[in-house]
């Protein structure tokens, strides 16, 4: 799993001639299924997507989401809050849910990126309206995802000073 971790990028241009296949999609969307939740809630769906079209409009509403112009496939994860269950948490869960996407990505091959919707008004309601999401479903996150076009350099690192030992 470390692997999968340390190779992980945000991958912003993809082989458009190289699609994403269904069974793929399909094992991405099994990980994310077995993320964890408050209360195992699962708060969550998705809308797994390969329309050139949709594709090209997700670029055209989301301002960090132009990579959708070369990815072959998104993933937008669709948030469910609770009644009456562990009340806001779907943000974690969903987070949760996410990750685990990127790392089943990246261990198979793929490229993602993550670009947020949730909370930003400005970006849930055009998505809502396109995707016909309506409350108190909220998009939460669009994934692009791909054959990587690019090989970006690792950012992330282990920083000791960020750590508090307390034994």
């Amino acid at each position: 799993m470390i692997k999968a971790i340390e190779t992980r990028r945000s991958i912003r241009k993809y082989l458009i001639d190289k699609p994403v296949t269904e069974q793929q999609l399909k094992q991405l969307l099994r990980a994310a299924m077995l993320a964890p939740s408050a209360r195992n809630t699962r708060p969550w769906e998705f809308i797994a997507i390969t329309k050139r079209e949709i594709l090209d409009k997700i670029a055209e509403i989301h301002p960090y989401a132009q990579m959708c112009k070369t990815a072959t496939a998104a993933i937008v994860v669709v948030a469910i809050p609770q009644d009456g269950g562990p009340e806001g948490y779907f943000s974690q869960d969903c987070g949760a849910a996410t990750q685990n996407i990127l790392l089943e990505a990246a261990d198979i091959g793929l490229g993602t990126c993550w670009c947020g919707i949730h909370p930003r008004e400005e970006r849930v309601k055009p998505f809502a309206e396109l995707f016909d999401i309506s409350e108190p479903k909220i998009p939460f996150c669009v994934i692009a995802v791909g054959v990587p076009d690019e090989a970006p350099s690792q950012r992330g690192h282990y920083d000791e000073a960020k750590v508090k030992f307390l034994v």
